[in-house]
């Protein structure tokens, strides 16, 4: 008997899991049952959940995770497809006979073997559950519970049929209700609010026996919400009469009063239901018997001697109040005995049943009776508890070590005792570093002292860090694995709520009253109560910070990860033995922001964001991850709005939605986009960024309005899309948060970021109203055009819509959503409709975002420190510097110079052949049509370049902005290159016509000279000579030869230039006296660099310019420049003169010392530029030097100083004039020297043929020696190729070089900013005064003087072996042309009649885009047959040319045409130079007329280009950048009465408008150490002092210049 009841058992078990597993086959869940489901499977962006009528088999599982997800009930009843229809209709048939018999049988004719039995949704459900690991199962659970569904309390394992509980999916479910209690005749309602693991509640449990015809389930739901459909009974949409998988699950819901008169029950009641029959469920059934306060038991009927009867029997003699249903019996209800009740329910209504049973139930209960905890279940022996799980059990024991600790302590302390660094330190901390950009006074120095203090702050947080809490925090998360990591974080978060649920629920409470109390005084207009008032309001802000206190979560953990890696960090510590090492801090976070815990970006109680920690944890990320590109989604609204609870709803997220515990701050999110959608889109990540409310509870009365704008500012900034949350229909109530919101979108569209945005309308009642949605479309429209206006007003910005601010479609952009519940919390059900609307929502999401490329990872962390950095100043746009475009555009610029430089390269080598063909005379035009042509290739290939680059590189979507702009620069760039090199061979062909009478006469001598020296070496062949003798007979041929051909031509003269001068500015009346000290003592070479201009100024034009002027001004600078001057009432007279002239002395003391200064700079510049642009327009090269044009060049000086006295209130002295003209002589002396020499070497006579006598005496001694003719021109032609070759080989060598050095040189590889930087490390390298000097009087100049000497020391020193390797190649490349034109030359020539004549001319043509070569007049060797024998003696010639060309000085390259240095000054200087107006950084845009904003990414103390403070002689040490931030204001003239802030620099004037100065809180410490380094040096040259308020701080003088320079580097 034993063995058969074995048997069946068995076979039972067999069939039971075979259904089970056909079960999961057909929801495709049959992998799932080892490898689980997990949360990381859903918590990705997919497409929109289907909303179809019907579901194929195989995607139910998934639809109903998805769904469940979304907090939408309506997963349970999920319609099914089938595969094949479960009935076959047959056709009908006709018949003669009544087919009415037929029609009425219950004999119904299909293929029995057609069905396919429907899936009962209950299954589903719990076969997912079965399926799931236990963090999926516990979200799920969650969800059920939101969906106010029964939850599985005791569930059969369907393979091992063991009875589980799985308390751990109750761990996150925390219930609220409010227990209403009766005293003195009144009400007392209280709100309790705990986790449901805690609570302590009345369990009524609910059994069948047998089979009743009445549902218990449905029943139960009458008790608990009659609307709701709690427990899944047999009437429910698509339940079946077969189910295999729910059978012995008992289930749990609560009932959770409202504190209403309606609530059914005063307290929370826990309902228990067992599903199936509880005769043959025994173990299940016993353990809810035993648990329970109240037992419910429903019977078919009560008959004595069944299987019924004995377990009723048993129930009645337990001690447990009982309550028999009885289905067939409609007698009324009693009670048998106390506890023991008995009701029939035949034809009774289930109203009446349910008042009846919530009638019997309320009054047993009122009594006294058993409580149910749901941690009692881990005692109940046979059950499996999965927390029992060994990987579960080490997380929470990991846990409770840490909540251990703070076991015994007032949780409003616990922070302050074990997270010291987030408290009061970390707040101070915020205010001080907020306080830098509001800085007054002393600015520099006032910094200096807040930047100690943020410094000892961080040094206190260090002392202070690692509490024993956080040890086994970080120990925890570093040692346990990825499973027991996400178990202990759960615990963590589950026992840290437990800690502060009681005490937070009080202070909330008593909040509430306070709150209540405030309002009602508010009211209360009839009496004045301002002090009540303020007495309330205080207790309020107290009440408010205990909450904070009281408030505690992982969040707070996280924060204080933060805070000790930025203390650390800051001073950069060694990790302490017994330390947990904080550089790993980022990368535990991060690991978990990819696992989906939800990151704190901006600390909600010190409103700021810990920069150094978000970068540390994205920096992380992305090493983990790649620098993936992300969608940022953020969203704003008033605060309780329901925004975390639509994300979450939205994306599965896991965001904080309880009332209690609003979203503090904002917090980020990472999203996977999953592979079935991730081709539609060009990003890998949905980044959801969620904040705290607008009019934050806990922030009311604190400086709401500014949080609200810098929280809104910040998020808006961040997302690619914004969704803006409103509550309810009328926008009238949302009327500051629109207008905050609407701000924050018009600062984004000033500082040219576009972000899109979504409005969401929650709560509308009647969102299928399509009239009533147009209304409040129009309100919202309305709204937000006025709110645009008002907002333009404050921006000062012009906008008379939103659509002008933002790309904004009221009828697309604005979503309705339903009510987040149906019905009344806290049993209300979420509403159906609410789920709906989140989908649309993200179908439109997603449709926008589909239009976008997001941002990468490490674009985002730059973004957010722009965003940050920029909000900390008022002025937010002007403070606005986007870091990641600044970054893109400088890369551009180094390939927009690396484009240039391609076309520069190739213009060169172009110009070089065309000027060897001038030079031949082979071309006498250069037309631009043909220059366009030979450089089209080029050009075409940078142009296909550009697309690539602009079409493929990864930021392209920021570089689109610039790609017209670079196309035309480049355009513009090769047009000029064409036209450039059109000029300079124009010039070298007018050069040529200029030559053409010297190169006849050359001709003719050269002729002349060979033909007399042939004569006579004939004459003297048969006599000996010696050689003494051969040069007294070719002097004398030479000399009478010389004279005739150059008898008609005088010589052209040298410039004496020092003559000329002092001519010249004696004729104009300047005394010699004056010329001559000035030359001497050579000031005026000096003159652009001058650090004070004052001993050129007199006070008065009237008076005497030599001398009382100077004595005036010696004598006011010994004087203290704030004191008044004595007055003494003996002396009225003296008194009446100094009152009267100080005024102009305080003229001259307060404004020329800077302003005034500036100005007499500007004009020697002016005076400069156009000097030499002027003389550099004169034809010296062509036609010589004339001292005219000294003469021009010192009346445009007079005229210009005079226009510059005309508009001043002083006169400029003698000296002044005479200084600035010999300094314009001194800069253009080189080049009239060169130019002379130029034009002397190409036109004189005299010249040319003294250069050629050594040569010819050597033809001579040939010819004498016998050599014959064919040996002559061979060496005339040697010579001849000698010069072309080392001038073709030194040409070819710059190019080269110049080329070599632009790509390897790090100083000229890169752009603009880049060649600053290199040049400022070696002017502090070498600290010469004087070189700064002119660096910043004349940057350029300085800038051309460092590639000067960058040049000669890359070519001299660093690589003269690869420089002499490029000399040596051109060598060898040239003597292949010259072999190859030898060779070409000769074979054409053959075996025809020309003579050698022929064959030079074929030889120098084929030269002529190679060197240029002299023609060769062939008269006197005509005489030569064998051309064979000529082309060997020019060969054997040439190779001892090459020898002598290959061993040439690199400093050969120097004398010739083309310059390295000066190609690369062309393309490196060829840039902006607008200096900023306050401290005359040079802007270091690539371009030179770019468009935008000049911006130098590293300004300088103001004290460097000598300004000082108005009326004193104190230099202001300040930084530009840091004064933007101050509340200080400057006169933006020196004649000025007006002062503008520095916060509105831009409304000052031109110059100003068009800079872009952000705030970088003076980081560099470059120019901090220049101006310690240098402050003695800097005193005297500028005459002022370093003292009061420009004293230096004591900081900057420990800067060290390894320090400065290494702060270059992170710029």
């Amino acid at each position: 008997m034993v063995k058969n009841s074995f048997s069946e058992e068995f076979n039972r078990k067999k069939q039971y899991q075979r259904e089970t597993e056909t079960l999961l086959d057909r929801l495709q869940l049959q992998d799932k049952q080892q490898q689980k489901l997990s949360p990381a499977d859903f918590l990705k962006v997919g497409p929109p959940v289907k909303q179809s009528r019907d579901t194929c088999e195989k995607d139910v599982a998934h639809t109903f995770i998805q769904r469940l997800m979304m907090s939408d009930y309506r997963a349970r009843y999920i319609p099914v497809r089938q595969a094949s229809p479960e009935v076959s209709l047959s056709k009908p048939v006709e018949t003669d006979n009544d087919d009415f018999e037929a029609f009425c049988s219950t004999n119904i004719d299909f293929d029995q073997s057609k069905l396919k039995t429907s899936m009962h949704p209950m299954d589903v459900q719990m076969a997912v559950l079965h399926c799931s690991d236990s963090f999926l199962k516990q979200n799920m659970i969650t969800k059920l519970s939101q969906c106010q569904y029964a939850l599985p309390l005791l569930v059969p394992d369907p393979v091992t049929m063991d009875i589980d509980c799985p308390l751990w999916t109750f761990r996150q479910i925390r219930k609220t209700w409010k227990i209403t209690k009766s005293e003195d005749q009144s009400n007392i309602v209280t709100m309790k609010s705990m986790p449901i693991c805690k609570a302590e509640t009345p369990l009524v449990s609910f059994l069948r026996l047998g089979s009743p015809s009445l549902s218990k389930s449905q029943l139960m739901n009458t008790l608990i919400n009659d609307r709701h459909n709690t427990f899944f009974h047999r009437n429910c949409p698509g339940s079946t009469r077969s189910r295999h998988l729910v059978d012995g699950v008992a289930e749990i819901a609560w009932y959770c009063p409202a504190g209403k008169p309606n609530d059914a029950f005063t307290d929370c009641i826990a309902f228990c239901n067992l599903h199936g029959d509880a005769l043959s469920i025994v173990k299940q059934r016993d353990i809810l018997t035993d648990k329970s306060s109240v037992n419910v038991v429903l019977v078919p009927t009560l008959e004595q001697g069944d299987k019924i009867t004995a377990v009723i029997s048993a129930l009645y003699k337990s001690p447990k109040p009982l309550i028999i249903l009885i289905a067939e019996n409609d007698g009324d209800a009693i009670e048998q005995k106390k506890g023991k009740y008995k009701m029939g329910l035949k034809h009774k209504s289930k109203s009446d049943v349910s008042e009846e049973l919530k009638e019997i139930i309320g009054k047993i209960l009122s009594g006294p009776h058993s409580s149910f905890q749901l941690e009692s279940m881990a005692e109940v022996p046979g059950v499996k508890v999965d927390e029992d799980d060994d990987v579960c059990q080490k997380g929470k024991s990991a846990a409770l070590k840490i909540v251990d600790l703070l076991q015994e302590m007032d949780v409003s302390k616990i922070k302050d005792a074990y997270l010291p660094c987030q408290g009061k330190l970390w707040h101070e901390w915020c205010k001080i570093n907020k306080e830098l950009y509001h800085l007054n006074g002393n600015i520099e120095n006032e910094k200096c002292q807040k930047q100690d203090k943020l410094k000892q702050i961080r040094q206190e947080q260090c002392k202070v860090s690692c509490s024993e809490p956080m040890k086994l925090f970080i120990e925890s998360l570093s040692y346990l694995s990825a499973t027991e990591k996400e178990y202990f974080l759960k615990w963590t978060q589950i026992l840290i709520d437990a800690l502060s649920t009681d005490d937070l629920s009080s202070i909330l409470q008593n909040y509430d009253e306070k709150w209540t109390e405030l309002l009602a005084l508010k009211k209360n207009k009839k009496q004045d109560k301002t002090a009540l008032l303020k007495r309330k309001q205080t207790e309020l802000d107290e009440i408010s910070t205990k909450v904070q206190s009281a408030t505690f979560g992982l969040e707070h953990i996280f924060r204080e990860m933060g805070q000790i890696y930025e203390a650390h960090a800051a001073l950069q510590n060694q990790t302490q033995r017994g330390q947990t090492d904080w550089s790993k801090y980022p990368e535990l976070a991060a690991e978990l922001m990819i696992s989906g815990q939800p990151m704190e970006l901006m600390d909600g109680d010190a409103g700021h964001v810990p920069l150094t920690w978000i970068s540390g944890l994205l920096d992380e990320v992305i090493k983990k991850l790649g620098d993936k590109r992300v969608f940022v989604l953020s969203v704003l609204g008033v605060q309780s709005s329901g925004k975390s609870t639509m994300l979450n709803a939205m994306f599965g997220l896991q965001f904080a939605v309880s009332a209690g515990r609003c979203t503090k701050g904002a917090f980020m999110q990472l999203v996977e986009v999953s592979e079935e959608i991730k081709k539609d889109f060009r990003f890998d990540y949905v980044l959801v960024v969620d904040t705290e409310g607008l009019r934050a509870l806990q922030l009311e009365g604190k400086a709401t309005l500014q949080h609200d704008n810098e929280l809104a500012t910040f998020v808006v900034g961040l997302g690619d899309m914004t969704l803006i949350n409103i509550m309810g229909e009328n926008p009238a109530e949302m009327q500051d948060v629109l207008q905050i919101v609407v701000q924050a979108f018009m600062r984004m569209k000033k500082i040219k970021l576009s972000p899109s945005c979504v409005f969401v309308h929650q709560n509308v009642t009647d969102i299928a109203a399509t009239e009533k949605n147009r209304e409040g479309k129009r309100q919202l429209q309305e709204k937000l055009d006025q709110m645009a206006q008002l907002a333009a007003k404050e921006e000062d910005w012009v906008a008379e819509c939103f659509s002008d601010v933002i790309e904004f479609d009221v009828q697309k952009d604005v979503k309705y959503f339903s009510p987040l519940w149906e019905g009344s919390p806290p049993m209300a059900p979420p509403n159906p409709g609410y789920s709906e609307s989140v989908q649309e929502l993200k179908t439109i999401i997603l449709s926008k975002a589909s239009q976008s490329a997001g941002i990468t990872l490490s674009g985002f962390k730059t973004k957010i420190q722009d965003l940050w950095n920029a909000l900390m100043n008022e002025q937010f746009v002007f403070s606005f510097k986007n870091t990641l475009e600044v970054a893109v555009y400088r890369k551009l610029e180094v390939q927009y110079g690396n484009w240039t430089w391609s076309l520069r390269s190739n213009m060169l080598t172009i110009e070089n052949g065309l000027h060897s063909k001038i030079e031949n005379g082979r071309l006498d035009e250069v037309e631009l049509s043909y220059l366009h042509q030979e450089s089209n290739q080029t050009y075409q290939e940078i142009k296909k370049a550009m697309a690539t680059y602009f079409d493929d590189d990864g930021d392209k979507e920021m570089l689109v902005q610039w790609r017209g702009r670079f196309e035309n620069k480049i355009k513009e760039f090769h047009d000029e290159q064409v036209k450039g090199v059109q000029r300079k061979l124009d010039g070298v062909i007018q050069q040529k016509h200029a030559c053409k009478k010297l190169d006849a006469k050359k001709t003719e001598f050269e002729n002349k000279l060979l033909q007399e020296s042939k004569e006579l070496a004939h004459q003297l062949k048969d006599k000996n000579k010696n050689e003494e003798e051969l040069e007294k007979q070719f002097k004398s041929v030479w000399s009478g030869l010389v004279e005739e051909l150059i008898a008609e031509t005088k010589p052209i003269e040298d410039i004496n230039y020092e003559e000329d001068q002092s001519t010249v500015l004696q004729e104009l009346g300047f005394e010699y006296s004056l010329i001559h000290e000035s030359k001497k003592n050579g000031r005026y070479k000096q003159m652009p660099e001058a650090g004070n201009y004052a001993q050129y100024v007199c006070l008065s034009k009237r008076h005497n310019p030599c001398s009382t002027g100077q004595q005036m001004y010696d004598n006011e600078m010994e004087r203290d420049t704030r004191g008044k001057g004595k007055s003494s009432t003996a002396h009225k007279v003296h008194h009446f003169v100094v009152e009267k002239t100080t005024k102009v002395r305080y003229y001259f003391k307060g404004h020329f010392q800077f302003e005034e200064q500036q100005l007499i700079r500007s004009l020697i510049d002016d005076v400069e530029e156009q000097s030499l642009e002027s003389i550099m327009s004169k034809p010296v090269a062509t036609r010589g030097y004339s001292p005219i044009y000294l003469q021009e060049l010192i009346n445009n000086v007079k005229r210009k100083v005079t226009e510059f006295e005309s508009q001043r209130k002083y006169a400029l002295k003698k000296e002044f004039t005479v200084d600035l003209s010999l300094y314009v002589f001194h800069r253009a002396e080189r080049w009239l020297s060169e130019s002379h020499k130029k034009f002397k070497g190409n036109n004189d006579a005299h010249s040319y043929v003294e250069s050629k006598k050594a040569h010819y005496y050597n033809i001579f001694k040939s010819f004498c020696k016998g050599s014959s003719s064919a040996v002559v021109l061979g060496e005339l032609i040697c010579d001849k190729l000698k010069s072309s070759t080392v001038e073709a080989v030194c040409n070819r060598s710059v190019i080269d070089l110049a080329d070599q050095m632009k790509s390897n040189v790090p100083a000229f590889n890169g752009n603009r900013s880049n060649l600053e930087i290199h040049m400022l490390k070696s002017l502090a390298e070498k600290e010469d005064f004087n070189d700064f000097i002119t660096y910043i009087r004349h940057p350029r100049k300085q800038a051309e003087t460092y590639i000067r000497e960058e040049v000669q020391k890359y070519i001299f020193t660093e690589q003269r072996g690869e420089a002499l390797k490029i000399l040596k190649r051109n060598v060898d490349d040239v003597k292949k042309d010259v072999s190859q034109a030898l060779f070409d030359a000769t074979e054409k020539v053959q075996g025809k009649t020309g003579g050698p004549e022929m064959w030079v001319e074929e030889f120098s043509s084929l030269l002529k885009d190679e060197l240029t070569f002299d023609t060769v007049c062939c008269q006197n060797f005509s005489d030569i047959k064998n051309i064979d024998f000529l082309k060997e003696e020019i060969q054997k010639g040439f190779e001892s040319v090459i020898q002598e060309v290959s061993s040439l000085s690199l400093d050969k390259i120097e004398e010739f045409r083309m310059k390295p240095e000066q190609i690369l000054i062309d393309q490196l200087c060829n840039c902006c130079w607008v200096k900023c107006p306050f401290c005359s950084a040079v802007c270091t845009n690539t371009i030179d007329d770019h468009e935008g904003d000049h911006s130098v990414p590293f300004h300088r103390s103001k004290a460097v280009d000598g300004m000082r403070f108005r009326n004193s002689v104190e230099l202001c040490i300040e930084f530009c950048t840091t004064s933007v931030t101050s509340g200080r204001s400057f006169h933006p003239a020196g004649n000025s009465k007006v002062s503008i802030p520095y916060k509105k620099y831009r409304t000052a004037g031109q110059r100003y408008a068009n800079w872009a100065i952000t705030p970088d809180g003076s980081q560099l410490k470059y120019w901090k150490w220049f101006v310690s380094r240098f402050e003695k040096k800097l005193e005297d040259y500028y005459k002022l002092k370093f003292q009061g308020s420009g004293e230096i701080p004591s900081e900057w003088k420990t800067y060290s210049k390894k320090q400065a320079i290494k702060s270059l580097d992170n710029q």
